[in-house]
């Protein structure tokens, strides 16, 4: 038997990294830093090292998976062999179809899907260093790769995850606190249509704690969405500035 896993907050209600229980960790978003794709970006996310490369809209293939009066979206998240502690199979795992499923779920309702028809967009996410809630950082930076593209959006999605730790709600938790805590609770959202695109949850609650870590999950959804914008306008204020 393994010993009782260390207390994940402290006496003075900090965490493991020292974040306070709503503190999101360090975020660091790049925009269109692959040449071969068509919209890309790059999230940093505490220790999350996630890329994301947007192809299309374009001529789908094969040509049966084409809908006659709408855009069809692919999306594929594959962690790196290397990016967690003990080597990952390079195949496919169950998780990774599951969570390409659900990442393309959440980006589905920003689009208009219905200006392409016949047409695909595919969106290739590499987890090169993971440290939980990776589905979430995966969205931020998938959405901010297909605004990249010019692929026409109603919004942005962003996403954050809450949860419970030592009978406390926290925001974006960490490997250690999606392992060891009682519930996960992953949250995309589209803002400015005060749209929910993806609603998940792991583990137990209350309805008091669920209600708790979902607007939790928003407060930081609307803030990483902030850190989204940015990141778009510094790509095409560098790019004026060189053109001038």
């Amino acid at each position: 038997m393994s010993q009782k896993a260390e207390k994940l907050i402290d006496k003075k209600g900090l965490r493991l990294d020292g974040r306070k229980p709503d503190e999101l960790r360090p975020i660091k978003i790049e925009v269109g830093i692959l040449s071969n794709a068509d919209g890309s970006a790059y999230i940093e996310q505490g220790k999350n090292k996630i890329l994301a490369a947007a192809f299309g809209p374009r001529e789908m293939h094969p040509k049966h998976l084409a809908l006659p009066d709408r855009m069809v979206i692919r999306c594929r998240y594959h962690m790196a062999p290397f990016s967690v502690q003990e080597r990952k199979s390079p195949s496919p795992s169950r998780r990774e179809i599951e969570l390409s499923k659900v990442i393309k779920e959440s980006l589905e309702p920003t689009a208009f899907m219905e200006y392409y028809p016949r047409t695909g967009v595919d969106i290739f996410i590499e987890v090169l260093q993971a440290d939980g809630s990776t589905r979430c950082a995966s969205i931020t930076a998938a959405s901010v790769a297909m605004a990249d593209a010019g692929i026409p959006m109603r919004d942005l999605v962003a996403a954050c995850s809450a949860g419970k730790v030592d009978d406390t709600i926290i925001l974006d938790l960490m490997d250690t606190e999606d392992k060891q805590g009682s519930a996960d609770v992953p949250v995309a959202l589209m803002p400015n249509q005060n749209a929910i695109t993806l609603l998940q949850m792991d583990g137990t609650l209350t309805s008091e704690e669920f209600e708790n870590a979902v607007n939790l999950a928003l407060e930081g959804c609307r803030k990483i969405y902030a850190m989204q914008k940015e990141a778009l306008k510094t790509k095409y204020v560098d790019v004026k500035e060189v053109e001038e």
